[in-house]
């Protein structure tokens, strides 16, 4: 490796570890309470060092919500294109989704589950081009298929795919946030969840 190289990986590395512990801190103290010297301190660098990444708080708070965004596309999109029944692609997808939220959960509660700030631009993630829409696109294109092939008894793609979302939402934040719970077993609460709000809107 030369040494261009281990620079630019050296900086990719920080830059992660930045939006990583800014994750970390707006979820445990609060947006507002937290500040660019507090995250400086949990890496355990200078200040300045942040703002050679990042311009403030609200551009932190907006690519760790771009990127999260951006690592679940691409996730889901390696599932859509893959064949076989529909309805089985479209389970995979709502167990993958899971996944990636019990895999990330700082990113998934900043993203999901915190309230956002005044004045932080949600419409940008409702954008058609913006990854928000992407990811839930995938989720359009698998009911849409599903009701194509006669697996739903409704039409209705939209209701069908904010049906699912709320339900692969409530169990992936439940998960999250409730750790201490005495679930069963992890794989088989899961699946279980996923096998009924798919049987519910199923023909």
């Amino acid at each position: 490796m030369g040494l261009l190289e281990r620079k630019a990986r050296q900086k990719r590395f920080l830059r992660q570890e930045i939006l990583d512990a800014a994750s970390d801190l707006f979820v445990n103290e609060g947006f507002e309470h937290v500040s660019m010297r507090r995250i400086a301190e949990r890496i355990e660098y200078s200040p300045t060092t942040i703002y050679l990444y990042f311009r403030d708080k609200a551009e932190l708070l907006d690519q760790i919500c771009h990127e999260t965004f951006m690592r679940l596309v691409h996730h889901l999109n390696r599932i859509l294109e893959q064949p076989g029944d529909p309805l089985e692609r479209l389970k995979r997808g709502l167990m993958a989704y899971i996944q990636f939220g019990l895999e990330n959960p700082q990113h998934y509660r900043v993203v999901f589950m915190m309230p956002h700030p005044e004045g932080f631009d949600r419409l940008k993630y409702l954008q058609p081009d913006s990854p928000g829409i992407q990811a839930f696109d995938f989720l359009r294109r698998c009911v849409f298929d599903c009701i194509s092939a006669g697996k739903f008894r409704s039409a209705d793609v939209e209701l069908v795919a904010q049906t699912l979302w709320c339900g692969i939402h409530g169990v992936t934040s439940l998960l999250i946030a409730h750790q201490l719970f005495p679930w069963v077993d992890r794989d088989q609460l899961l699946r279980s969840t996923v096998d009924t709000i798919v049987a519910g809107v199923a023909a």
